[in-house]
């Protein structure tokens, strides 16, 4: 048994003897635990419905940083989850679907949404017994989890999940309550500065055991509301319990790549800020939470919506600070955690535990591993070809730079293929293996299967072009300029396909339909050419400017060729398809009926 199951079999341990022997913390810790279910019940129900209507939405709507803020505020209200908010962002921003900016921006929104919650508990939930209203919910919410319609399980899911919410809150207010008869819980209030952190570091550490602010805020209220807890120790508890929230973000960090990681320490830089300046202006707020009772009509002794009232306050001013900030923070922390250059360029960018979270977020990740894939491919097949990439896509006269160009570039194409291509392909195979073994809309499914075979047809064409480069790198420096001349054209063939395909790597198509257009008239070029090249073998055979064993490999090397450029164009068009699928199997289904006319056509 190593040292983490030790420590988990002591905690059940303690646990289990605190149940035992105390009836009252026995009813507050099953209210916790019904609240935390419930909790991750809303997140299944929500998380159900982020397989595209809140990624096009979070895309529309985060273009500026007042939209991004915007966003933040009213998803994490509605969802009552700031968590999954951050998980949800943090997972496009490792995909490259967000700038880092606007990543900050939803995270400051998330914060200011995450007060409704107070909100919530404080006016309702500690005002009335939720249970009449709990009960109702759990009955519908288990029926409709039980249909097969998607949108009826994730509502059914929604539905549950409140109603365990508002169980759980009565479950722990009576707890409380009962505690009223067995022992005063505000003998172990503390004034003053020591009170004041040591209750902050309470409610750091009983959100970071809970993973939820909501559950550290809902138990503070309950316990206010009976009187156990001391408001001054509430408002503690409450800049402790947004620290703790930190924590959900940092972990999903850590499964996310630098952009991910840095988002993450932003939001932990943001609410770390915001705690100290409450803590520092823990007086003036509280003068500012009296004034603003007065004005919204709240009775003095009502310190359960006081409390809501001072932790909308704080982060409202928190917000207030940083947001002009926002810039710097976001170039500070690019700058504290810079990009590591790869000694190798075959580890995945955007491949992440963190994009794996969503549909959209997995999708967009693996779209952008592929460039990058084809991005290292591109590399070997230039090198393979001996040319360099930055003349292919760059020389004015491709056709000239060729002809003129004998110099042999050194390469073991198989120790390459496995540095930079291989570990690329493999890491997506295993990225879409495990997205398949999770829900997802049809249309991201099949996307994801074009994107994996755009991935294999650009490891077919190295194969195809180290066939290709054995008599290529004999004949190009050939004293015969009839066969230099023809394996130039070889090497032509495939150097024009990659510089236009490279054209889409840098985005010069922003519509997917014209660039499959594109694709298509590329490929039927390289078709022409391929179907001249056994009558132009014959003929230089003819006419004694070859030799019988030129004409064969040329024959051979000239499949493999077309083989190349075959690969290049399927790959290059799976992976444009696979941004659009409706508009690939219309563009598709349009190719077919042509093909069909042509056939028929006398």
């Amino acid at each position: 048994m190593n040292y983490r199951q030790l420590f988990l079999a002591l905690i059940l341990g303690i646990l289990a003897l605190a149940l035992w022997l105390s009836p009252e913390f026995k009813q507050i810790a099953a209210g916790v635990a019904i609240f935390l279910f419930g909790m991750l019940s809303l997140e299944n129900g929500f998380r159900q419905f982020t397989g595209g209507f809140l990624e096009s939405v979070l895309r529309r709507t985060t273009d500026t940083i007042p939209k991004s803020l915007g966003f933040g505020i009213v998803s994490t209200a509605i969802m009552q989850s700031s968590s999954l908010v951050s998980v949800i962002t943090i997972s496009f921003l490792s995909a490259g679907l967000l700038p880092l900016i606007t990543g900050i921006g939803i995270i400051f929104g998330a914060n200011l949404g995450t007060t409704t919650g107070a909100w919530l508990f404080a006016t309702i939930g500690m005002k009335m017994s939720l249970s009449a209203f709990a009960l109702p919910m759990l009955v519908f919410g288990v029926v409709l989890n039980f249909q097969q319609p998607r949108a009826w399980k994730a509502f059914g899911a929604i539905l549950a999940g409140l109603g365990f919410l508002f169980l759980g809150i009565d479950f722990m207010k009576a707890g409380f309550e009962s505690y009223q008869s067995a022992v005063d819980l505000r003998e172990y209030a503390m004034d003053g500065i020591s009170g004041l952190l040591v209750y902050t570091g309470l409610g750091i550490l009983a959100t970071v055991v809970m993973q939820s602010s909501h559950a550290t805020l809902a138990l503070t209220l309950a316990g206010l509301a009976t009187g156990q807890i001391t408001y001054e120790n509430a408002l503690a508890l409450a800049i402790g319990a947004n620290i703790g929230t930190t924590v959900t973000a940092l972990i999903g960090g850590l499964g996310a790549n630098i952009t991910g990681k840095r988002l993450a320490g932003a939001h932990l830089l943001f609410n770390a800020v915001t705690a100290v300046i409450a803590l520092v202006l823990i007086e003036p707020l509280r003068w500012s939470v009296d004034a603003l009772s007065a004005l919204m009509s709240i009775a003095d002794d009502d310190y359960t919506v006081k409390l809501a009232v001072f932790h909308t306050l704080f982060n409202c001013l928190g917000v207030a600070i940083m947001l002009p900030l926002i810039s710097r923070m976001a170039r500070a922390l690019e700058r504290w955690l810079p990009e590591r250059e790869e000694e190798v360029a075959a580890q995945p960018r955007y491949l992440n535990q963190a994009a794996m979270d969503s549909p959209d977020s997995a999708n967009a990740a693996v779209r952008r591993e592929v460039w990058h894939l084809f991005d290292q491919a591109f590399v070997i097949l230039a090198h393979g070809l001996h040319l360099h990439r930055e003349n292919i896509r760059q020389s004015d006269d491709l056709e000239a730079m060729i002809n003129n160009s004998r110099e042999r570039i050194d390469i073991d194409i198989d120790l390459i293929y496995r540095q930079r291509v291989k570990r690329l392909y493999n890491a997506i195979l295993d990225f879409i293996s495990g997205r398949m073994t999770r829900e997802s809309p049809a249309n991201s499914t099949e996307s994801l299967y074009r994107l994996q075979h755009a991935a294999a047809e650009m490891v077919e064409a190295i194969k195809h072009v180290k066939h290709l480069r054995k008599n290529l790198t004999i004949y190009m420096a050939s004293d015969n300029a009839t066969i230099r001349k023809e394996y130039n054209e070889l090497r032509l063939r495939v150097a024009m396909v990659l510089r236009e395909t490279h054209r889409f790597y840098e985005g010069r198509f922003e519509d997917a339909s014209a660039a499959i257009l594109e694709l298509d008239e590329i490929a039927v070029r390289a078709r022409v050419d391929r179907e001249s090249m056994v009558g132009r073998v014959t003929k230089l055979l003819g006419a004694k400017r070859i030799d019988a064993a030129m004409a064969t490999s040329l024959l051979n090397d000239s499949a493999y060729a077309s083989e190349t450029v075959d690969a290049i164009l399927t790959g290059t068009r799976e992976l444009l398809t696979a941004m659009d699928v409706e508009a690939a199997r219309t563009t598709e289904e349009l190719s077919v009926s042509d093909a069909g006319r042509a056939e028929v056509m006398p």
